[in-house]
């Protein structure tokens, strides 16, 4: 997968068309589930924050990724809306946003868009598409970043050098959805340094995650 090019736009409407087929029915009880991935936010929330992005950007509102504040306010404006609701205006500004992220390549709108599916399946205890094109695609842009020691990640059939050159690497093997959920911070401290290491992976474990890494163990 290193090296293609995909289409961001159908990347994201891809993983629009399966969170709603996760949500749609869910009840009040369902929406009220807190998100283990992101503990702060319930389902609804999650919901909201995805309808949010795009609904801002479409409407010229969100030039780049939300910050925190930006984030919270689109959550909150939209806590009260009816599911039905929320999901008729997701779908109303999928298109779009879509092809702006097609035409810009905005290869941040479909890592939040894969990595908080997961995060939804995981609060709802419905696994799946860990295998998918999306989650494929997204992982070799998240694998470029600096680490302080020579470091080669094996995901499946590809090898990503990191750090300087020099001393014999160390070495992680892993799979690409377990790649998106420790680089995205969905895995606590504890967790990322028992994963398939070849050697003590102290000097790099600060630097793996973009985010968080998790306070609590997160169990999929």
């Amino acid at each position: 997968m290193i090296g293609d090019e995909p289409d961001l736009g159908e990347l994201y409407e891809n993983v629009h068309r399966r969170v709603v087929a996760l949500v749609a029915g869910l009840g009040a009880e369902e929406l009220a589930v807190r998100v283990p991935a992101c503990p702060a936010w319930t389902v609804r929330d999650l919901l909201g924050h995805l309808t949010g992005v795009t609904e801002d950007a479409v409407a010229g509102r969100l030039s780049g990724p939300p910050d925190e504040a930006a984030t919270a306010d689109q959550v909150a404006a939209r806590r009260d809306l009816p599911l039905v609701t929320l999901l008729e205006r997701w779908a109303e500004a999928v298109r779009p946003f879509a092809e702006r992220v097609r035409t810009h390549r905005v290869w941040p709108a479909v890592i939040d868009a894969v990595s908080h599916e997961h995060d939804l399946r995981g609060a709802l205890g419905q696994p799946g598409a860990r295998d998918s094109a999306e989650v494929e695609a997204v992982v070799p842009p998240l694998l470029r970043f600096a680490l302080p020691v020579p470091t080669v990640i094996r995901v499946g059939g590809d090898a990503v050098h990191l750090g300087p050159a020099g001393a014999p690497p160390l070495i992680l093997d892993t799979d690409p959805f377990e790649a998106l959920r420790w680089r995205m911070g969905r895995r606590s401290l504890r967790q990322m340094a028992a994963m398939r290491w070849s050697a003590d992976p102290s000097a790099v474990i600060d630097h793996l995650a973009v985010f968080g890494p998790a306070i609590e163990d997160v169990r999929e």
